[in-house]
C-alpha cells in the first residue's frame, strides 16, 4: 500500500499592526486548504487597546501572541520579532510552508530568502500590499477576500447587485486569462480550465477570481464575456478566446 501523503505543515505569523482581526475566520479557513497551521503567532504591542480587537479572538484560533513594547518611536519592533522567529523556524526544517500575513513591504526581502530555501510562501494582505512583496511569495491572497461580507460569496452566488465588496470588475481579468491561455492552447484554441488555473496562479500569485467578484474561474471567465465554454469528458470544462473580427483592409492604390 502506498504511504499516505502527509499534510503540509505551516508556519503562520501575523504583523498585528497591519491587519485587521476581521479577517481571523476566512484566514484560517483559507489555510486549511493549503495545509496545516502548525505553528500560529501574532506579533504586536498588546499592551494598550489598539489591538483590543485581535486581543479577543486570539484563544478562539488558538494564535499564540508575542508581545513586543514600542519602546522607540518609528521602530517596529514587532516586525524584527517576526522576521527572528521566522529564520529560527526555517532552520528548524519542520515546516512546508510559511504564511506571512502583512501588507507591509518589509517583509519582501523575507519572504524571498525564505523560498530561496526551497520552501514555499503565502502571502496575505490588503491590496495596497506593494508588488514587490506580492511577487515574492508563490502566492499572495488578498484580505479583502477573507472578510465575512467576502466569505458569503464562497456560499451562495449573489445577484451582481449585491457584489459590493468585489475589488476589480470581472473584464479586467481577460488580459492576463487571454495570456494564460496563449501559452497553453493547441491547434483549436481549447483549454481545460484547471490547466488555466494553474497558469495564472504561475503569471500572477495574487490572482483570484474572488478579487473579481465570483467565488469559482468559471464563473468569472463566464461573466466577462470574452470566452467560449464547453463541456468534456466528465464534465471537465474547457474554455478559449472568442475571436475578434477584423475589419478587412482596405486595398491598396494602384502606384502612379
Amino acid at each position: 500500500m502506498a504511504a499516505e501523503t502527509r499534510t503540509p505543515r505551516l508556519a503562520v505569523l501575523i504583523d498585528a499592526d497591519n491587519t485587521s482581526a476581521r479577517i481571523a475566520p476566512g484566514l484560517f479557513e483559507e489555510i486549511a486548504k493549503i495545509g496545516e497551521a502548525s505553528v500560529r503567532r501574532i506579533y504586536g504591542d498588546f499592551s494598550g487597546t489598539r489591538l483590543k480587537s485581535w486581543a479577543d479572538v486570539l484563544s478562539m484560533h488558538a494564535i499564540m501572541p508575542h508581545q513586543n513594547f514600542a519602546y522607540t518611536t518609528g521602530k517596529n519592533a514587532s516586525d524584527i520579532a517576526l522576521v527572528i522567529d521566522a529564520m529560527d523556524l526555517l532552520h528548524s526544517g519542520r515546516f512546508d510552508g510559511f504564511c506571512l500575513v502583512s501588507s507591509d513591504s518589509d517583509f519582501t526581502r523575507l519572504a524571498a530568502r525564505i523560498r530561496e530555501q526551497g520552501v514555499d510562501v503565502y502571502g496575505f494582505g490588503q491590496q495596497k500590499t506593494p508588488e514587490s512583496f506580492r511577487q515574492a511569495c508563490r502566492r499572495f491572497i488578498y484580505t479583502e477576500n477573507l472578510l465575512p461580507e467576502a466569505q458569503k460569496l464562497e456560499q451562495v452566488e449573489q445577484p451582481d447587485a449585491n457584489r459590493s465588496h468585489a475589488l476589480r470588475p470581472p473584464v479586467s481579468a481577460t488580459p492576463l486569462i487571454r495570456k494564460a491561455i496563449a501559452q497553453l492552447d493547441d491547434e483549436d484554441g481549447w483549454v481545460h480550465l484547471g490547466q488555466v488555473g494553474k497558469r495564472l496562479a504561475a503569471l500572477a500569485p495574487d490572482f483570484d477570481s474572488r478579487t473579481y467578484g465570483h467565488a469559482r474561474l468559471s464563473d468569472l471567465v463566464k461573466k466577462s464575456g470574452d470566452f467560449e465554454v464547453r463541456r468534456g469528458e466528465g464534465n471537465s470544462v474547457y474554455i478559449r478566446s472568442k475571436v475578434i473580427a477584423r475589419k478587412p483592409a482596405a486595398p491598396k492604390k494602384p502606384s502612379a
